[in-house]
């Protein structure tokens, strides 16, 4: 199955925008793979504001969220990957989604390991009175 959670940010930046407010991003900044402004990272994270009046070519993909911006009146590039999006929320409210970090982490294709039962030959013991 593919991650549930790039559909999810889709879903709520489209409702975030359906009612005229101002989607931002929490991203991790500590992502190996992130393509961020550096001068504007607090903390290993960066809040980056993705209105279409801020952004331009947005991509909100199923592994990266990319679009060209201004920092500072100078352009740049920027990727996030959907494992480093810690949250998408309303500026004006702080309504939205925020992500948890262990979700990321495991490959939810993998099948939970069978659970260990007794071999089939083996005896059972039972109290008898």
């Amino acid at each position: 199955m593919t991650s549930l959670k790039p559909y999810l940010i889709r879903s709520i930046y489209q409702w975030i925008l359906d009612n005229n407010l101002t989607p931002y991003l929490l991203v991790d900044a500590e992502n190996k793979d992130a393509i961020l402004p550096h001068q504007f990272i607090d903390d290993g994270k960066i809040v980056l504001n993705i209105k279409p009046a801020a952004v331009d070519a947005l991509s909100l993909g199923n592994e990266l969220i990319e679009f060209n911006a201004r920092f500072s009146g100078k352009p740049m590039y920027v990727v996030a990957p959907i494992v480093a999006i810690m949250a998408i929320y309303a500026k004006e409210n702080g309504k939205g989604m925020v992500f948890n970090p262990e979700d990321d982490e495991t490959n939810e294709s993998t099948p939970p390991p069978p659970e260990q039962t007794p071999p089939p030959n083996k005896p059972k013991l039972r109290v008898v009175k």
